[in-house]
């Protein structure tokens, strides 16, 4: 059976409201308390309707495993508590069924959690779509593109650890069944990068992040690399260029003056610019000139200039922002190429925007004025976009549309992008006009044109004097946000609206040999120079913001906000100054009004019915007819006024929150009640069923325990006869038992009388025949005593098992001594037999060949005792495993028994030779020992006799068969060191070969055979010049002596 699933509500063990709109008194206080209190109980997720209200906790909660993940997955939006997974269901689930394209824009300070919000929606929506080897793919690639952005993009800053320094834009394109094919990054360059002078380039103090492997996460963006596409090659150039913009910020200036009088600047240590042109192929004098001069074109003209000291560190800095800016901008192009949909299908759309919120700071300048227009732009959308999916609701559901009274802050949106007459416009129209541009000229203007504007406020406008703030500075203006007033600093607005890079040092980064660079640069290319100004940072930050509004008004949005909850970055801490600072700027309040100017509260019929029908009589525990018609009856039974709710075609609309806590506090009182009656009846089912249960198991007992009585008596009963039966029984036996011995006792008696009686009788008869035969006996009896003790204390006396123990008892008696002597024979046979046995064949085919050569060789020949002790391994040559006699061992296809290095005694002087002495199972061969060739082969049927002397040396002749082919030269005679072993092997091989017994001939002078000459072979004893080695000398034709030590 399937598990029952359990479903709960958003207004389910509710810590404060976990939806701002049912927020009962609605004010700033009481917004931040509820916050507060969601905060201090982990509830870090909270809704304004739609919109999901996320406070970053600065540590890890157990709240996005794999099971939560689950738990959200194909669930209403209000069904379970508030939660980031929540809003990305009804993101996907929106996309994937009703066909239509989604955007979830996640703003918030640096430091909110944008980025991990962002990881988080994507991180879910790949765990809900399809798998698939394909899928998959696609997913690793999509989601290991954030490392490589965030390692590029972001940075450390003093707000944040890894604040993103750029607006990012992720469209991820799905096929009809909401599995992903692919994605495109759109970089808006919504975040400008803030005063780049101030940036450490090498700092290695200011790099430093606690608790950060950097080891681990650069391992980290190399594999992300590897998974989106990049070639080994590519991000060696990415590092490269990296490397280029770090070492910038050590070349420092110094000033010069020329002999016209002009300042111009000077690299003071140009060792770093040469290390800077190594990582780009740049010309070092070429970078150097790039750095000194500016040449300025007009029509045919060229003018060039010198720099001084200010305006080199400006190019440096222009220099490394752009340069790190269009290695960023590439970074996101290659990106795009590796995770683009490679199909040409209809796709399905989810956009992410991952942006800055306002920024209210102290001193606020052309960042902050930018941004906050963004947000002024986002926020129009985002009050259009909800009104709209308001009147659209109440249109879809025939709920009379009621007109919304909100601030439009087109007006403000209007000053600021005006194209004739708006800031942004009059700010690029300063920095193009002819003549002195300075920020003051530039607040003139705009004292000029937006004067009369109720939103803009300057100490010179008009409006300045209705304001009572005199503490407003000259080189400021003020402009009245949506979220607050925000004062801008003048200063700088003009020189970071032109953002300009000098065309020399464009030119001189086109002539690198360094592929990527050059590429980023294509207007330092000679042949392609463009005179036409470049355009201002303002006007191309107002088409980036053109172009996502355009953009996102073709999605449905989803909204997420990011507040941060301290300045410390610290968990468990809650500022409230702070969240209140964010909450204004975020326009909350704002939100939570519009959604609440309508209806705060709608739901569908059957869920509706589904959780309150317990407080109405009729529609509890069972609605047989329609939903609505059920909530009809509900509403009328509980006298809710009409005017506090309407009802739509398929929800109730429920306008103040009052109403919803008071159905919501008698569901609670009517749950206890319920519960208490649940209670009650079970425990009175509980207390029958024990009362039931208990009256069986009496009954059981009882029964048991009769049967058992009636048991127990049995046995008695029984064991009673048994014992009067059993005496009954012994009392017979034992009169039995009596006369049964009365009767033995007399037949005894008898029996012992006349055997008494016999015995005199033959005693009389045999008393003059005892004494003849009495010695005969005695003596018997004596010898067969003292052969018993002797086997017994030989038993005790029995030498140890070994063969060559030669011990044994002494006789004790003289008769015993042929018995004796034949026992220690007969036991020394079996110790031996018993040793036998113990060896493997291995030992006993050794110990036959050591029992032939004893036969052989014992008392005849000198060599042999020292013999005994050495083992006969025969293969001395390892010729299996050298490589130099690979060519001899291909040529041998039998066994080798001796493989074996000898002196063969050369026939005409009697000088030696080494040879390589081998023997086969049917052959005796012959080889050169250097080049392993075979000199001679001898079949052993041909072999007729062995010589060898009785002294001690290694000579031997080894006689041939008369007209055989291998006598034709002649016998041989070697010597060696093994001649034993040698003659032994020979010996042995030949008698199983031939059956026939060869002739071992110990001599000290024998006859070989040389050619057609028999030559004396003559052994003397003598003194050797060379120690203890035999010689051997030809003495004539028919002598050969050898003198042995």
């Amino acid at each position: 059976m399937a598990k029952m699933e359990v479903k709960t509500s958003l207004l389910d063990n509710m810590i404060g409201v976990g939806d701002m709109v049912l927020l009962e008194p609605l004010n700033e206080e009481t917004f931040i308390n509820n916050l507060k209190k969601r905060f201090d109980h982990s509830e870090i997720y909270t809704y304004i309707g739609s919109v999901v209200i996320s406070v970053n906790p600065y540590r890890s909660l157990p709240i996005y495993s794999p099971e939560k993940v689950e738990e959200y997955r194909n669930r209403n939006f209000y069904e379970l508590s508030p939660h980031i997974f929540a809003l990305s269901d009804e993101a996907y689930r929106s996309l994937r069924d009703q066909d239509k394209d989604q955007c979830i824009l996640i703003t918030g300070e640096s430091g909110a959690g944008k980025t991990e919000a962002s990881k988080l929606v994507m991180s879910y929506v790949a765990a809900v779509c399809g798998k698939g080897a394909e899928v998959n793919q696609v997913k690793e690639q999509l989601l290991q593109s954030n490392p490589v952005l965030e390692a590029f993009g972001n940075a450390k800053t003093v707000r944040n650890d890894n604040s993103s320094r750029f607006g990012k834009y992720m469209d991820i394109e799905f096929d009809f069944k909401g599995d992903p094919l692919g994605g495109v990054i759109s970089n808006y360059k919504l975040k400008l990068e803030r005063d780049f002078s101030r940036y450490n380039y090498l700092s290695l103090d200011s790099a430093k992040v606690n608790g950060v492997d950097d080891a681990a996460n650069f391992r980290t963006v190399r594999n992300a690399m590897q998974i989106v596409g990049f070639m080994d090659h590519e991000a060696e150039s990415v590092l490269a260029v990296v490397a280029a913009v770090l070492k910038l910020g050590n070349i420092e200036f110094k000033p010069e003056s020329r002999v016209n009088g002009l300042d111009e600047s000077k690299i003071k240590d140009k060792n770093e610019l040469k290390e800077i042109c190594e990582l780009t192929g740049i010309d070092q004098s070429v970078l150097e000139r790039a750095f000194s001069f500016r040449t300025v074109e007009a029509k045919q003209e060229k003018v060039s200039t010198t720099l001084n000291v200010a305006q080199a560190y400006y190019a440096r800095d222009a220099l490394a922002k752009n340069l790190y800016s269009r290695l960023f901008s590439w970074l996101v192009n290659r990106i795009n190429e590796s995770i683009k949909a490679q199909t040409k299908v209809r796709k399905k759309v989810m956009g992410v925007l991952d942006i800055y919120g306002f920024e209210i700071f102290e001193d606020n300048s052309f960042e902050q004025f930018i941004i906050n227009y963004c947000n002024e732009k986002l926020q129009q959308i985002f009050i259009e976009l909800t009104l709209k999916e308001e009147q659209e609701e109440y249109i879809r559901e025939d709920i009379e549309w009621t007109h919304i009274d909100y601030f439009n802050n087109a007006i403000i949106c209007d000053l600021i992008e005006n194209n004739t007459n708006g800031i942004l416009a009059m700010l690029d129209e300063e920095c193009l006009r002819p003549g002195t541009v300075t920020d003051e000229t530039f607040l003139e203007k705009l004292n000029q044109v937006c004067a009369t504007h109720q939103h803009f406020e300057s100490r010179m406008s008009k409006c300045s004097r209705f304001l009572n703030d005199t503490s407003l500075p000259h080189s400021c203006f003020r402009i009245q946000h949506y979220a607050g007033k925000v004062l801008y600093q003048v200063e700088g607005f003009v020189d970071k609206n032109n953002d300009l890079l000098y065309r020399d040092l464009s030119q001189a980064m086109w002539k690198a040999s360094h592929a990527l660079i050059k590429s980023l640069f294509p207007e330092g290319n000679p042949a392609k120079i463009n005179l036409k100004r470049p355009p201002t940072a303002g006007s191309q930050f107002k088409a980036s913001v053109a172009t996502l509004m355009k953009n996102l008004q073709t999605k449905n949005p989803n909204y997420i906000r990011c507040i941060k909850p301290n300045d410390k970055k610290a968990a468990h801490i809650f500022n409230e100054a702070l969240v209140c600072h964010q909450i204004r700027y975020l326009g909350l309040l704002e939100n939570v009004r519009v959604r609440r100017a309508g209806y705060a509260f709608r739901q569908a019929y059957e869920p509706c019915l589904e959780r309150y029908k317990m407080l109405c009589k009729q529609t509890w525990p069972h609605w047989k007819g329609p939903a609505r018609s059920g909530v009809e009856v509900l509403f009328n039974e509980l006298e809710i006024p009409v005017e506090e709710y309407s009802f739509g075609r398929s929800k109730i609309f429920i306008r103040n929150p009052r109403t919803l806590f008071k159905l919501e506090d008698l569901r609670k009182q009517r749950l206890e009640d319920l519960a208490t009656l649940i209670q009650k009846i079970y425990r009175g089912w509980k207390c029958r069923t024990h009362f039931l249960l208990m009256k069986k198991s009496q009954i059981v007992i009882a029964a048991w325990y009769r049967r058992y009585a009636q048991q127990k008596r049995y046995q008695q009963t029984k064991s009673s006869a048994l014992v009067i039966q059993s005496y009954i029984r012994g009392w017979k036996a034992r009169k039995i038992l009596r006369e049964l011995k009365h009767q033995k006792r007399c037949k005894e008696a008898v029996t012992t009388i006349a055997a008494y009686w016999h015995g005199t009788q033959v005693r009389r008869e045999y008393r003059k025949f005892f004494r003849a035969n009495a010695g005969k006996k005695i003596y018997e009896f004596t010898l067969q005593r003292i052969v018993q003790k002797y086997f017994l204390e030989m038993k005790n006396k029995m030498p140890s098992l070994s063969p060559i123990d030669k011990n044994w008892p002494s006789r004790p008696y003289l008769f015993l001594d042929s018995t004796h002597k034949e026992l220690k024979r007969i036991f020394h046979l079996w110790r031996c037999k018993k040793y036998r046995d113990q060896f493997t064949d291995q030992q006993k085919l050794i110990y036959e060949e050591k029992l032939e050569a004893s036969e052989l060789f014992k008392d005849k020949k000198a060599l042999y005792p020292s013999s005994v002790g050495q083992p006969f391994q025969g293969a001395y040559l390892e010729i299996n495993k050298n490589p130099k006699y690979k060519k001899l061992k291909d040529a041998i296809e039998e066994k080798i028994i001796i493989a074996e290095v000898v002196n063969k005694i050369n026939r005409a002087n009697g000088k030696s030779t080494s040879r390589i002495f081998l023997l086969t199972n049917n052959n005796l061969l012959l080889a050169d020992q250097k080049s392993g060739q075979i000199k001679s082969e001898v079949p052993l049927v041909d072999v007729t006799k062995v010589s060898m002397s009785s002294q001690n040396d290694g000579f031997f002749a080894v006689h041939l068969k008369e007209g055989s082919e291998a006598a034709s030269k002649g016998d041989f005679l070697f010597s060696s060191d093994h001649l034993i072993e040698m003659a032994t092997k020979l010996y042995r091989t030949t008698l199983s070969q031939t059956k026939q017994k060869l002739n071992i001939e110990i001599s000290d002078e024998f006859l070989v055979q040389f050619r057609q000459d028999k030559v004396c072979v003559k052994f003397i004893q003598g003194n050797q010049k060379n120690g203890s080695v035999p010689t051997c000398k030809r003495k004539n034709n028919r002598l050969l002596e050898v003198a042995v030590p």
